[in-house]
């Protein structure tokens, strides 16, 4: 008989964000022409799809692109052995890096899948923006090779050095150059202290999100060993609720970082300033169009999502090793 209680108690916690919820005015119809193209390339099953159908996407066609990549990169992975992630990395990287070569007969989708959302986007996107992408997205890709090796050996982490590692397995951090994909930030600004920090930031508050919305179905499904809460109830000797509660008043905390860190923005002259609070307002709309998608799409609950986010209880899943008496 399982044991565990039968529904879990997820926090709100995004209940304070200064940022509401808004959609963008061309969301309908840069959705039906993203939708449309990554059909044509038959890169799910015809289950996977009708589930990716129902993942409304929040962003215009780069980050359409973007987002469409992260789905079937992780779909692809997140089973797999370390050499097998490896072998995708580098059909990825090299798409990225050569985004006009024709992809060879035979390889994997993930590569033209690439090739094509970066052949678009170096169209648009300036050159410091491609530069900051390649950079973050290829510290990104590789630690999908670590949380391999990691779920091959069983590895359990501390939650400190879980999340050094979550907050590049999470994909967040690649998308804030697309956020300034027509803004040319220099270095300068870009990897400041105060706005690296704000970005870790909103790393964090996406992946604890991600963490907790996700842990219900990982858990049922046997593949809950990357996850914050599964890190806090093994480091800290929490149940699942007790866990619960540690991330939800990590978050709270975290975000109180980012709001007295907004205070400490250096100015570098008014041309640049309206950029920079831009970017920074761009990367606190990504955490709460991360947070309300997680509920409105279907990926991880289903048609229960907006049930879920009014009443904060969420039907446990049994587990694949147990059976429910």
């Amino acid at each position: 008989m399982d044991a565990r209680p039968r529904t879990l108690y997820l926090p709100d916690t995004m209940v304070n964000w200064p940022w509401p919820r808004t959609i963008n005015p061309h969301y309908e119809d840069m959705k039906a022409e993203v939708d449309a193209s990554f059909r044509d390339f038959k890169a799910l099953s015809p289950k996977l799809q009708k589930a990716f159908d129902k993942c409304d996407f929040e962003h215009l066609r780069i980050d359409c692109d973007l987002m469409n990549l992260f789905f079937i990169f992780d779909e692809y992975t997140d089973f797999e052995n370390e050499a097998v992630v490896k072998e995708m990395v580098d059909i990825v990287l090299d798409a990225l890096h050569n985004p006009h070569k024709t992809r060879p007969e035979g390889e994997c989708i993930l590569g033209e899948i690439a090739r094509q959302f970066w052949a678009h986007a170096v169209q648009f996107a300036s050159l410091l923006c491609q530069r900051h992408f390649l950079e973050i997205f290829d510290e990104y890709l590789h630690s999908v090779v670590v949380e391999a090796n990691d779920r091959a050996q069983g590895r359990r982490r501390s939650v400190g050095d879980y999340l050094k590692l979550r907050r590049k397995t999470g994909g967040v951090k690649p998308c804030f150059p697309i956020l300034k994909a027509g803004m040319d930030l220099p270095d300068e600004v870009f990897y400041h202290p105060v706005i690296v920090d704000l970005a870790e930031c909103i790393t964090d508050l996406a992946v604890i999100d991600n963490d907790m919305i996700s842990y219900n179905k990982e858990q049922a499904i046997g593949n809950e060993g990357h996850n914050i809460i599964t890190t806090i109830m093994f480091d800290l000797g929490l149940d699942v609720s007790g866990a619960m509660a540690w991330a939800a008043h990590y978050h709270t905390e975290v975000q109180k970082r980012f709001i007295n860190g907004l205070a400490k923005v250096p100015s570098w002259g008014p041309s640049i300033d309206v950029l920079v609070k831009e970017y920074l307002d761009g990367t606190a709309m990504w955490a709460r169009g991360h947070h309300s998608w997680s509920y409105e799409s279907q990926r991880y609950f289903a048609t229960m999502g907006p049930e879920i986010q009014q009443t904060r209880l969420v039907p446990l899943l049994p587990r694949p090793d147990r059976k429910v008496m």
